[in-house]
């Protein structure tokens, strides 16, 4: 323990809050559970040397606690329950278990997952949909990560036999891929395998120890042990060190753990020489957590420590008192279905003026001078969006990183772009992301060679999906949601720049700037993959987004974009392209036209024509630079989607 308490533990207590305590996700930022939770639970490794942090810390987790038992903390996303769970785990692993742990208990327990929609179990899923865990936020379906941490927690303050824990560990064995690893819910989305991720996979491990005898479980833990001894990325590297340490009793993991510590003191390293990451509590307290697993490891369920206990009829009849989900009172509905209206009625009084300028124009290669090429683009727009002096953002598109697919928007053309902004003289520049694939973006970025742009830049990164929440009254209302959790980042941008790649896309028709927008939502108030936004209707979700804040200006990466099985599996098809504008109905209906598929049969370019979002007709939109004729080609889509073809006298 000497040899973690003087260096990591002060390091987390570094990172509290001089005025509140407790921890945030950045220290700029109001506390959150998560890393609070996180860090009490390293620093209670030596609680005699740290206990005024720990104090301090407490308070802030008591201040979030709801009369039915679940935590949320001011600014938090109401509906985000995913948290309770790790609050629960946090009092029985320190010992911290007092008479409002049973309310908790019977609120975890209240708690279900969505029932999927049954036409949709054969054509998207291979999973047994039958099976309930629990999700990232109320009236949402099951997911792997709020599901292993409930059933972790759950175990740890006794209440393993009950049926739900029993059901929830049949789930994630279910969401298991038989050679390995699991991801955040489904191995096979419309006939793709997916792939398995670290950090998804070490939550279900720890959550499922004991559960040796299940192939799938032994599968995961040989793939969690490959992928931490290939990798320096230190979330990785910590989570997986916690989770094999709860299945050391597998051959061989007794052998490897211990070669982990070095590698996590080497990804330590890495990071403090990454000039574009900010301090990480989160990270801190894992590094800390994961260190000392020789001597205690929280995260270990062994049965000696663990009584099991039997449900009380106190704790049943809590349970029985709670709603499956929280219903607003009928005033605040009434009210709500007032500003509705409200919207509704401003947003028929938008205009805009015809016609929207889009700018094509010819790049035929990555290496070649991109900034000159969006330099001459942006003297049509400077006056619209002028840069000098401002605070931008740009967000490219990150999704996930695979070698040799063209998913994302080349770090090439995020490079341009900061040089234009540089060139404009903008005050600040930060690269802004919120992947709904991967929660862990730092290994994203690194991976995606993004992380070579940002440290020749000087430039910062945020990761949106752990950025402060802003809740906003939704302009758009399409989704039903009242309000919309927006990042702080994103809301105090002098200038918003969209970055996406140009690609075809199996459920929406195409991905462009708009879809972009999906990444400026935190995670921390919708869960991975955001599913909440795609079963309230992906093209209502764009819209409303959009509408919210809307962004200034879109560049799309067309050099080389994806045709057929987007936004993943497509092939890559060259374009040659950079297309720029202001409108962004104007932008992706011009990016449509180039691919030859038929705007107006892309549903949320429709919507976003009905919202007075900008402008759809090629009568109204102003072509300047290349010509779309001359440089449009026919993309490839899958099969539901060919009646997007455009016909060829448009």
């Amino acid at each position: 323990m000497e040899h973690i308490r003087p260096y990591y533990l002060e390091k987390i207590v570094g990172l509290a809050h001089a005025e509140g305590g407790g921890w945030s996700y950045r220290s700029e930022q109001p506390a959150r559970l998560e890393p609070t939770c996180l860090a009490l639970l390293a620093l209670s490794q030596d609680a005699a040397h740290f206990q005024q942090a720990i104090d301090r810390g407490w308070e802030v987790v008591r201040k979030g606690a709801l009369a039915d038992g679940a935590y949320r903390l001011p600014g938090d996303r109401e509906e985000a329950i995913w948290t309770t769970a790790l609050v629960l785990f946090l009092k029985a692993a320190t010992g911290q278990e007092k008479a409002d742990v049973e309310q908790t208990v019977a609120r975890l327990l209240a708690w279900k997952g969505r029932n999927p929609d049954p036409n949709d179990k054969g054509e998207v899923h291979d999973i047994d949909l039958n099976l309930l865990g629990w999700p990232w936020a109320e009236n949402n379906f099951s997911w792997v990560e709020p599901t292993a941490w409930a059933c972790l927690a759950l175990r740890r303050a006794g209440y393993g036999q009950h049926p739900r824990v029993e059901e929830g560990l049949r789930l994630l064995i279910d969401r298991a891929f038989d050679d390995g690893g699991v991801n955040y819910g489904n191995r096979i989305v419309l006939g793709r395998r997916t792939e398995p991720t670290p950090g998804p996979t070490a939550l279900m491990l720890l959550a499922l120890q004991g559960q040796g005898h299940e192939p799938r479980v032994g599968a995961a833990c040989t793939y969690l042990l490959q992928q931490a001894l290939a990798t320096d990325d230190l979330e990785h590297l910590c989570w997986a060190k916690l989770a094999l340490d709860g299945h050391r009793e597998r051959p061989g993991m007794p052998e490897a753990l211990p070669m982990l510590n070095d590698r996590i003191k080497a990804g330590c390293q890495a990071r403090s020489e990454l000039n574009w990451v900010r301090p990480a509590v989160v990270r801190e307290a894992l590094v800390a957590l994961a260190l000392a697993t020789e001597t205690n490891n929280p995260f270990r369920l062994e049965p000696a420590r663990i009584p099991e206990k039997c449900l009380t009829n106190g704790v049943q009849a809590k349970i029985a008192a709670l709603p499956a989900a929280s219903r607003k009172p009928w005033g605040q509905r009434l009210a709500s279905a007032f500003r509705g209206m409200a919207i509704e009625a401003a947003g028929r009084l938008r205009q805009v003026a015809p016609p929207s300028a889009v700018h094509i124009a010819k790049a035929g290669d990555y290496n070649a001078n991109l900034a000159d090429v969006l330099q001459r683009q942006y003297d049509s727009f400077r006056d619209k969006v002028p840069l000098a002096g401002k605070r931008v953002v740009l967000k490219p598109n990150l999704v996930e990183y695979h070698r040799n697919k063209v998913i994302n928007t080349h770090p090439n053309v995020v490079a341009a772009v900061i040089e234009l902004c540089q060139r404009e003289g903008a005050a600040e520049v930060i690269v802004a992301e919120g992947p709904g694939h991967c929660r862990n973006v730092e290994f994203l970025v690194k991976e995606s060679g993004l992380g070579d742009v940002l440290r020749h830049y000087k430039v910062s990164f945020t990761d949106i999906n752990h950025d402060e929440p802003v809740k906003s009254p939704n302009l758009g209302r399409l989704t039903g949601l009242e309000s919309l959790y927006l990042s702080r980042t994103i809301l105090s941008a002098d200038v918003v720049i969209s970055l996406p790649k140009l690609k075809t896309h199996h459920w929406a028709g195409a991905t462009l700037s708009l879809k972009n927008l999906f990444g400026t939502l935190p995670g921390i108030c919708y869960g991975w993959p955001k599913n909440e936004l795609h079963w309230r209707g992906i093209d209502n979700s764009i819209i409303d987004i959009a509408l919210t804040r809307t962004p200034d200006l879109a560049i799309v990466d067309g050099i080389i974009g994806m045709e057929g099985d987007g936004p993943l599996n497509g092939t890559p098809r060259e374009m040659g392209a950079l297309i720029m504008g202001t409108d962004f109905v104007a932008v992706d209906a011009t990016c449509c036209r180039l691919m030859e598929l038929d705007p107006e049969r892309i549903k949320y370019l429709i919507l976003g024509y009905q919202k007075k979002l900008g402008l759809l007709q090629v009568s109204e939109i102003q072509q300047i630079g290349e010509t779309v004729e001359s440089l449009a080609q026919c993309f490839d889509t899958v099969p539901h989607f060919k009646e997007l073809r455009l016909a060829k006298s448009a």
